[in-house]
């Protein structure tokens, strides 16, 4: 059974539906350059809440051996709509005629979002400031800025994304407004980055009662940087997985 807001695989997925696999890491190409795959299979059975079996992938008339233990990025095609989670082969073998991958869900099954918005809640530190009008200009005409040495606000980041981030903040900022961010994972990455406020909700009532939620949409996160926010999400669901099996 799939809780914290996991949907129950037997629900929405059904044999048929078609499956699109794209390798979480970056594997080495024949023509020597790193490439994330991607592999168009079907769903052939669903063996429990858990996992799945799936008719093993064909490049052209070749079958494609996916390493047992290796981790993909799952987006299923249905009926119900498009649906999304991280996977790992655990099993490969024939039945009759059928060469077959057996998988296990490691993350819970959602309705899907793009990788880089896939939101993921957490209580984490961040340092941040609206930027100088000089800061800004740099920023909107892509010129190289260093920042300046200016007090920032404490505050915390509710959930995150490879796209952005939402956080509460005692102080009021605008909508539209740019931001200096600094903030680091819990698995010790640290990150600086600038945001644009997208949205301000001010809070009534509970702990956080006269705050103000932010969301925000990074405007100049580098490729990397955002690989690295989206396998840390991807590694903390698959702990939160394991906490709830």
């Amino acid at each position: 059974m799939k809780e914290n807001g996991g949907l129950l695989l037997s629900k929405y997925i059904a044999p048929g539906s078609k499956i699109e696999l794209e390798a979480i890491d970056r594997v080495l190409q024949e023509d020597g350059s790193y490439q994330k795959k991607k592999f168009d299979s079907k769903v052939v059975d669903i063996i429990d809440e858990d996992r799945l079996e799936k008719l093993m992938p064909m490049d052209q008339t070749k079958l494609v051996l996916l390493p047992v233990n290796g981790e993909y990025d799952i987006h299923f095609f249905t009926s119900k709509g498009l649906f999304q989670c991280f996977g790992k082969v655990t099993n490969r073998y024939k039945n009759g005629n059928l060469y077959l991958l057996e998988i296990e869900l490691i993350s819970n099954l959602q309705k899907y979002q793009r990788r880089e918005y896939y939101r993921y809640s957490c209580m984490l530190p961040i340092s941040f400031r609206i930027l100088t009008d000089n800061e800004r200009i740099a920023v909107e005409s892509k010129r190289y800025i260093l920042f300046d040495e200016l007090p920032m606000n404490k505050s915390e980041i509710v959930d995150i994304s490879g796209g952005g981030l939402r956080f509460l903040s005692k102080k009021a900022v605008e909508t539209g407004d740019l931001i200096y961010a600094q903030y680091g994972l819990s698995d010790g990455k640290e990150f600086k980055h600038v945001a644009r406020v997208l949205g301000v909700k001010k809070l009534e009532g509970g702990q956080n009662d006269g705050q103000f939620e932010l969301r925000c949409q990074f405007v100049n996160i580098l490729n990397g940087e955002r690989e690295q926010i989206i396998r840390y999400i991807f590694e903390e669901e698959r702990k939160k997985r394991k906490r709830e099996s």
